[in-house]
């Protein structure tokens, strides 16, 4: 058994001035994304692309604003609609108190297909094949994100057998008669599954020319399924609590998101490829 190790949230106070250390692992998020994309573009079909036009740095720059404001405003608008919606309902300028904490997933997800959809229509760019480049590039950001969390002691697992060896007492979540039995530290295991190991598996799979579709459909089945299984070792939300067939809201929201992942891989596999200089890949 261990004892979180009391790290101090603010990495470096600069007078009035405090930098987390859960906005630098955004910032660490997003350069690693700005740099694995790049790098994307040296792998088939994106290296022979030419029509619209060839691929370029600008464009991961441009991606790479445009995903940010996906993620904030998605991740923002997520939190809000799927976990507390009564309470936003009530207090709908709390929307915009970013600072007090809260932000999804699902709805980063959400916000940052719609940013990629406006941004293929923008530049003329099949939208499947821009969700092809990004989504290997993504799980290593979302992995930043977990040691965020992990560094806040938040987002703490369910209770763990003592004799567990990595176990680990959070100084937050005693319960309700005063006690603090240890947890499951599920920020390492989301890092470890939906972050390290979705990087890997699906960085070897898009090593080498996919369908256009197979690598973001692989990535919605990935952490869809590598989620759902770290939700059974992450505390549920208080104000949430299990739902429907002891399954927590995370775990609902990965249903769809596997089922719409598993269809597309199969579209994907099934449709006929439009010619490598439109836009497309080869079979």
């Amino acid at each position: 058994m261990l004892m979180y190790p009391q790290i101090d949230p603010v990495a470096v106070r600069l007078g009035p001035l405090a930098v987390h250390w859960y906005g630098l692992t955004y910032l660490v998020a997003f350069g690693l994304f700005f740099l694995l994309a790049t790098r994307r573009l040296r792998h088939e079909p994106y290296a022979s692309i030419t029509q619209p036009a060839p691929w370029t740095r600008r464009d991961i720059e441009d991606l790479l604003f445009w995903g940010v404001m996906g993620v904030i405003l998605g991740g923002r608008l997520g939190y809000c609609l799927f976990y507390k919606p009564s309470y936003y309902a009530s207090h709908p300028l709390e929307v915009f108190a970013v600072w007090q904490g809260g932000m999804s997933f699902h709805g980063g997800m959400l916000g940052v297909i719609i940013a990629m959809m406006l941004w293929a229509r923008r530049t003329g760019r099949p939208w499947l094949q821009v969700t092809d480049l990004i989504a290997p590039c993504v799980p290593l950001g979302l992995a930043s994100g977990r040691v965020g969390n992990f560094i806040n002691g938040e987002l703490w697992g369910r209770l763990a057998d003592p004799s567990l060896p990595w176990a680990m007492v959070f100084p937050g979540a005693a319960l309700p008669d005063g006690t603090n039995p240890p947890r499951h530290p599920s920020q390492i295991y989301q890092f470890l599954l939906e972050g390290v190991l979705l990087f890997v598996l699906l960085w070897l799979y898009a090593r080498h020319p996919r369908k256009t579709g197979q690598v973001s459909g692989a990535f919605l089945v990935g952490y869809g399924t590598f989620r759902f299984i770290a939700e059974y070792f992450r505390q549920p939300d208080a104000y949430l609590g299990l739902l429907a067939l002891g399954m927590s809201m995370g775990q609902w929201l990965c249903v769809p998101m596997i089922v719409a992942g598993a269809v597309l891989w199969v579209w994907a596999t099934r449709r006929p490829q439009p010619p490598l200089a439109m836009g497309g890949q080869p079979n």
